[in-house]
């Protein structure tokens, strides 16, 4: 087992990029005299995209940092499984670009494409993050004195919960219309972030806590 540090810092400049090239697709609109408001409301699609993108790799980020927090150290699986991770979090922008392109154009086939690949690309997200606590789980001497077991398994089911119903709003998006879908990827974002490690151990786990006291 070898510090974490490396890893960390690594990881953070890949989630900075990250934020970066999001914020690279906002641009100025043309616009004539006097008619800047109306340029500014025709790239409301690329603000609403990056916004939702943003939060999401937020929250990420959040849970990368807390997760690194928890543990005493890294080994050659868990870093690989951590690769796997930024692998999935410099997908974003792509599909993000796809989504404001859709949206800016109106065409309902269209958007339901973007809307399956947002969605796709978000379900892949959770799969390794499955792996990394199902493996933190699995090797307790990784653990922190703090961390117990069960903090672990319900750390663990939230990507079991984020593959299933990003992948249901993905088939949604597409069998039912692509608004429900894309109201789907914010609401699981929400859930993501109030149940997020890095929320101080999240919104459900201090109820959870609070009941039990």
């Amino acid at each position: 087992m070898t510090d974490a540090g490396r890893l960390a810092a690594f990881s953070d400049g890949v989630f900075a990029i990250v934020i970066t090239l999001l914020v690279l697709d906002l641009r100025v609109p043309e616009f004539h005299e006097g008619e800047l408001a109306e340029g500014l409301l025709g790239e409301g699609p690329s603000y609403l995209a990056f916004a939702v993108s943003f939060i999401y790799v937020g929250v990420l980020w959040l849970n990368h940092h807390a997760v690194l927090q928890r543990v005493r150290g890294t080994t050659p699986a868990f870093s690989s499984i951590n690769l796997a991770i930024l692998f999935g979090v410099v997908i974003i922008p792509f599909p993000t670009a796809v989504l404001a392109s859709a949206l800016a154009d109106g065409n309902t086939d269209d958007l339901r494409v973007a809307v399956v690949l947002y969605a796709f690309a978000a379900s892949l997200m959770s799969a390794p993050w499955w792996v990394l606590f199902a493996y933190v789980r699995r090797h307790p001497a990784l653990r922190a004195d703090t961390v117990d077991q069960e903090q672990v398994r319900v750390q663990e089911a939230r990507p079991i919960v984020g593959l299933i119903l990003y992948g249901l709003t993905g088939v949604l998006g597409w069998l039912v219309t692509p608004l429900l879908g894309l109201i789907g990827v914010v609401v699981m974002i929400i859930f993501h972030g109030a149940t997020s490690q890095g929320l101080r151990h999240g919104l459900w786990w201090r109820r959870r806590n609070a009941h039990r006291s």
